[in-house]
């Protein structure tokens, strides 16, 4: 490859406290909980909103609660703190489902809290802007100002131009894993995820899906919640595979689209999942760019597939895609300490606890057993060989399977809440992140609505 020395030259500088790199489902959280610990926060986000996977690639939050049903045990939230008062707000705004109880494949998860991505867009937005968060929008993170192993600040780029911004503590939540990267932490790039877009429909009706899915025997997931302002109507619905025409199956499966759908209104879909599995990791942009396109076509195709299909669905059309691609891993940033399958099936909990857990996305095949929870430890969020810089959502665990409950919106807001209070207090107390006193963070959490649980 040809290279060209970029010459030097004088940039604009700033200066924050913390820093947090990503406004998705963890950064949010992590901005909301850096500022209200006191900190000046500066939030860098590349898109013009805020949300993350959670407004563009998924089908409701996963998840608020144990398996209280399927174990026949004592109904816990897990989570609260931040994360709660997100959903409280969205739910005063008409904005989500409220935490929907499964009534079909709660073995798989107790509720789907299903959200209107648009108002998510706002209400979060609006969150950030009440707190004090300087919010950057529009802005790439290009490079770090390293001084040996301690990050001293970021470089972006806008329309403004490059800028410099300078800061005590750090917090990726990029979900690519680019700010650690780029700080030369270590990491892996597994490739062992399929990449995927959504896509939201109008024109059609989620009882009609259900009762074609019911004719068939077909039901796997049903859920009850707010939907067009009426209380205990179907907000989420998903197919068992085994029970539906091979025609359709074999199309479905073509094309990488999910059967699973929720809504919070009469007339539409929020998301139909299409799924590409690439040949090199996402962070490969000439291959992402090709996956991008392939995602588009499969969008139209599986809108045609309700078309022909599904009773009810005749004239469905795209109401919403999300701007890129998704991904559900992309670099794995190796921190202090990797989350096992072990540590997730057998529930368990760890003195520098910064979240309890209970959700699996390969229920009912894999769960914490007895419907409980499991702990996910401070020091899984601390980079290796970085001194000041923490790691939250899809970028921890090498562990495929645990990944496949780390990563999940509701942990990914967790981690957030726990990152962005650590990075605050760091900042604080002018420590690094290893010389954090855990004391100090969990009463910090604790005052903010974090729940602690032990099995």
């Amino acid at each position: 490859m040809r290279t060209f020395r970029e010459p030097s030259k004088e940039i604009p500088t700033r200066d924050t406290d913390v820093v947090i790199a990503g406004g998705g489902t963890a950064g949010v959280i992590a901005a909301l909980a850096s500022a209200r610990n006191g900190a000046r926060t500066t939030l860098i986000e590349s898109k013009g909103y805020v949300g993350g996977t959670a407004v563009e690639g998924g089908t409701a939050l996963h998840s608020f609660y144990n398996l209280y049903q399927a174990f026949d045990v004592e109904k816990k939230q897990l989570v609260k703190g931040i994360p709660q008062e997100l959903i409280d707000r969205l739910i005063a705004a008409g904005g989500c489902s409220g935490h929907a109880e499964m009534s079909v494949g709660y073995d798989y998860d107790a509720v789907a809290t299903v959200i209107d991505t648009e108002i998510y867009k706002l209400v979060a937005f609006e969150m950030l802007a009440e707190a004090g968060v300087e919010v950057l929008v529009n802005t790439l993170l290009a490079d770090t100002i390293m001084d040996n192993s301690t990050i001293q600040g970021v470089l972006t780029e806008s329309h403004t131009g490059r800028e410099a911004i300078l800061a005590k503590s750090f917090v990726d939540c990029t979900g690519y894993g680019d700010l650690a990267a780029r700080a030369g932490a270590e990491y892996v790039e597994l490739n062992d995820h399929p990449v995927a877009n959504s896509v939201g429909m109008g024109g059609v009706n989620i009882d009609c899906y259900y009762s074609y899915l019911q004719s068939l025997g077909a039901v796997s997931q049903r859920a009850e919640g707010l939907r067009s302002e009426k209380p205990d109507q179907i907000v989420r619905v998903d197919a068992d595979w085994n029970k539906l025409p091979q025609d359709f199956l074999a199309a479905a499966h073509e094309i990488g689209m999910s059967f699973v759908t929720t809504t919070l209104y009469d007339d539409s879909f929020l998301f139909i999942k299409l799924n590409y599995k690439m040949d090199t990791s996402p962070t490969d942009r000439d291959a992402a760019a090709l996956a991008e396109l392939e995602l588009r076509k499969r969008q139209q195709q599986a809108v045609g597939l309700f078309q022909k299909f599904v009773p009810g669905c005749e004239n469905a059309y795209i109401t919403r895609t999300s701007p890129s691609l998704n991904i559900r891993r992309g670099r794995t940033i190796l921190c202090d300490y990797d989350i096992t399958l072990e540590d997730v099936v057998e529930g368990r909990h760890f003195e520098d606890d910064i979240l309890a857990y209970g959700f699996h996305d390969e229920a009912p095949r894999i769960q914490v057993k007895n419907g409980g929870s499991y702990g996910i430890p401070y020091r899984a969020l601390l980079a290796k060989d970085v001194t000041n810089l923490y790691c939250a959502g899809m970028i921890i665990t090498t562990d495929w399977h645990a990944h496949m409950s780390t990563r999940n919106t509701v942990s990914c807001m967790g981690q957030g809440q726990a990152a962005g209070t650590a990075a605050a207090l760091c900042s604080a107390q002018h420590c690094s992140s290893r010389a954090l006193a855990y004391d100090d963070l969990k009463l910090a959490l604790l005052k903010d609505g974090v729940v602690f649980v032990s099995n």
